[in-house]
This record gives structure tokens, C-alpha cells and sequence, in this order.
């Protein structure tokens, strides 16, 4: 998948947030990736891949997809915060559970926290992409979702969210 665009409305989209609550020019780095980490929770919690103690079943596709879906504006604007873009390769596919896909993905939240390189922000947006295939998402949908998913965004920041 191209992500330039997408990584174009996330720049658009930021820049509006940052407008509108008096943070234009300010590091939000840490802010970001702790939402990162945040919404990787929720996500986890909507799988319920790791509730071997319940037998309550997984929410809804459409559900996990729009919370999968803030994470990549996370992802996204994390890259945007400290100028890298993702060139889409081809993921290897991942041959780990939800589980460990998920414990990837918090484990290189965290390392690009600390070292926040290139190589360990490309390592972060394959693992990712890697959870939303093990999720069952395609691109199309992932870009698709991403598209509704910023209105609602904006609509939000118009509504005083």
C-alpha cells in the first residue's frame, strides 16, 4: 500500500489539533506514544486474545478494525513527529499468536520510545501491519477505516472533543 496519502491527512489532521489547542510547534512525542500504548490496550481488550480466563467472545470485526485503525494514526503521526514515512515492502507474515503479535508491537512502542531511529520505527509500522493481518485486515480496509476514522476525527475536534 502507498501510505503518502494517508501520511498526508494524518499531517493535516495534526496540524488541526495542534491549531486548535495552542500547540503548534510543540514536541508531542511522549504524549504520542503513550496514546500508542493506550490504544494498543484497548485493541488487546476488544480481541480478547489474551482473556484465557473468560469465555465472553471477541467484539465485533468492525469494532477492532476502528480501534486497529487509531493506532495507525498513532503510528502515522509518530512517524510524522520525528520525519519518517514508511515505504511499504512486503511484510513477512507473522507465524506468532495475537498474543506475542501484540507483546511485538508494545515491546517496539517501547524501544522506539528510547531510540527513536529510522530502522526502529520501520521495525514498529511492520509489526503493526503484521497484527492487522493476523487480525484479518487487508489494506483496502485498513484504508478505508482510516478514511472514516479521520472525519470522525475532525467532527470531533469541531464538536469540542
Amino acid at each position: 500500500m502507498d501510505w503518502s496519502a494517508l501520511y498526508t491527512m494524518q499531517k493535516q489532521l495534526d496540524n488541526y489539533i495542534e491549531s486548535q489547542h495552542d500547540l503548534t510547534g510543540k514536541d508531542l512525542f511522549k504524549e504520542k506514544q503513550l496514546a500508542l500504548l493506550v490504544e494498543l490496550g484497548e485493541l488487546a481488550n476488544e480481541t480478547r486474545c489474551f482473556k484465557f480466563w473468560s469465555k465472553k467472545p471477541r467484539n465485533d470485526e468492525n469494532v477492532i478494525l476502528e480501534e486497529y485503525v487509531d493506532g495507525v494514526h498513532f503510528i502515522l503521526s509518530l512517524g510524522l513527529e520525528k520525519g519518517y514515512e514508511y515505504i511499504s515492502t512486503r511484510t513477512e507474515k507473522s507465524s506468532t499468536s495475537e498474543t506475542e503479535q501484540f507483546n511485538l508491537v508494545f515491546s517496539a512502542c517501547v524501544l522506539f520510545k528510547q531510540q527513536p531511529t529510522r530502522e526502529n520505527y520501520e521495525s514498529l509500522f511492520e509489526y503493526y501491519l503484521q497484527l492487522g493481518e493476523l487480525l484479518g485486515f487487508d489494506e483496502k480496509a485498513v484504508q478505508d477505516a482510516y478514511l472514516k476514522k479521520n472525519e470522525v476525527n475532525y467532527e470531533r475536534q469541531n464538536q469540542g472533543y
